[in-house]
């Protein structure tokens, strides 16, 4: 059985809502990493990183749009669950990563994730994506994101690099 940290008020420094936010996406939020074959580009292939929250009342997305001053909330028409979504890299580097930085994520799973996704996102920022090496790198840290049931990929590194 796992431990349970125990957290005392009186060690959070910040906005309450802050933590209320981080909890919130704690529990349905989402950070991921796809790839995108991109004809176009050098080396054939875009990473997207994208942050993401789905629910069915849209009021907290809202709220975490507000907060983090960045992303679009789309609503699919099948369901109509609602996403707020966050995929352009300045964002995700100016806006995302210092939020969850100053307002941290307490399970190992999300904590594993992030800390990933911020790799990512650094690689990203120094241009790593654009180079074969980087790219490979970025793909490999990619293979431990999101580890679990569910999980499915349209593209896998050895669509990228088949000699892996």
């Amino acid at each position: 059985m796992r431990s349970v940290r125990k957290i005392s008020r009186k060690e959070l420094v910040g906005d309450p809502l802050g933590y209320f936010l981080a909890g919130f996406v704690e529990g349905e939020g989402s950070f991921n990493l796809s790839l995108r074959k991109k004809d176009d580009y050098g080396l054939k292939w875009q990473v997207v990183m994208s942050f993401n929250v789905s629910q069915k009342d849209p009021a907290l997305l809202y709220l975490l749009k507000k907060t983090l001053d960045c992303g679009i909330i789309k609503t699919r028409k099948i369901d109509g669950i609602h996403s707020f979504d966050v995929t352009k890299p300045s964002d995700i580097l100016e806006k995302v990563i210092p939020f969850f930085n100053k307002y941290p994520l307490f399970s190992e799973s999300k904590q594993t994730n992030y800390a990933i996704f911020c790799k990512v996102a650094k690689l990203m920022g120094h241009g790593k994506h654009r180079e074969s090496s980087g790219l490979r790198q970025i793909l490999e840290l990619r293979e431990k994101i999101n580890i679990g049931k569910g999980r499915t990929r349209k593209y896998q590194i050895t669509d990228v690099f088949p000699n892996k």
